[in-house]
């Protein structure tokens, strides 16, 4: 039998609490190794190489050539996309704003390319911009203790950014950036087709609910974003800073899970 609604949330708020101090242990569960991710970038960069060499001035590419920013990326490009690994190959080849001149990596996103949850932050740090992945660092081991508290590892669900390349000193995202980048956020829902969408930080959230509105407003609601349902919560990194906003991310995570068990949206609370 099941705990108690009371029981279950007391065990899941120590859970999270133990997680912030508990960086490293056992509990972690990594999902792609970093050679897989070197593997999906250097396929996405032969595909770009292809593309060059097959170019009407029969320029040629050496196999190994570093290949840059290739030819405009257009938003129709973006939406006739067929699959996940085709529009990242755009994104590794994506000159649409200027952070393709500073970053190391694109940070396309990860996950199940089926997922029923697509959880979105704001744009890739430092860590991720290394290694190509979204979510990781402390911030991205406490996502997965969170995900994994509402019965969702990490590879069951989908995660990325509205921007797909880190700013720099990690400001914040610039309206032509987050204009530039949106298309391919928009394509990845359209081709995961979640059952919802978690929107992490202020950021992520005004943008997706296009509103300057206080985090603070926006949760315990659940939204819209181009016909999905958006749940707003904490970034992880913010629960890092401040534990005690773990219990009111609980509660958001929880919206989530009544969802997937099919209370419907209006038991969830749907604006």
């Amino acid at each position: 039998m099941n705990p108690p609604d009371a029981d279950a949330r007391t065990l899941a708020r120590t859970f999270l609490e133990q997680t912030l101090s508990a960086e490293g242990n056992a509990l972690m569960l990594e999902h792609a190794t970093r050679e897989e991710v070197v593997r999906r970038l250097a396929a996405a960069r032969r595909s770009v190489g292809a593309a060059a060499a097959a170019s009407t001035d029969g320029a040629a590419v050496l196999p190994d050539a570093e290949v840059g920013p290739g030819p405009a990326v257009t938003e129709p490009m973006i939406g006739e996309a067929p699959d996940l690994d085709t529009l990242a190959a755009l994104v590794a080849s994506c000159s649409r704003c200027t952070l393709h001149e500073s970053r190391k990596n694109a940070v396309f996103g990860e996950g199940a390319p089926n997922a029923r949850v697509v959880c979105v932050g704001e744009a890739p740090g430092a860590r991720e911009d290394e290694t190509g992945r979204p979510f990781v660092g402390r911030a991205g081991r406490l996502l997965d203790r969170l995900l994994l508290a509402i019965g969702l590892p990490r590879k069951s669900v989908y995660i990325c950014n509205v921007l797909k390349s880190r700013p720099p000193r990690n400001r914040d995202p610039l309206p032509e950036e987050v204009a530039a980048c949106s298309p391919y956020l928009l394509r990845q829902l359209a081709l995961i087709e979640p059952e919802v969408i978690i929107a992490f930080g202020a950021f992520a959230a005004r943008t997706l609910l296009e509103t300057k509105s206080a985090l603070g407003r926006l949760r315990g609601t659940v939204h819209r974003y181009s016909g999905y349902p958006v749940v707003a919560t904490y970034h992880p990194a913010a629960l890092l800073r401040n534990p005690s906003w773990i219990r009111p991310t609980w509660e958001d995570l929880q919206i989530v899970r009544r969802m997937l068990d099919g209370a419907g949206d209006r038991e969830a609370g749907i604006g």
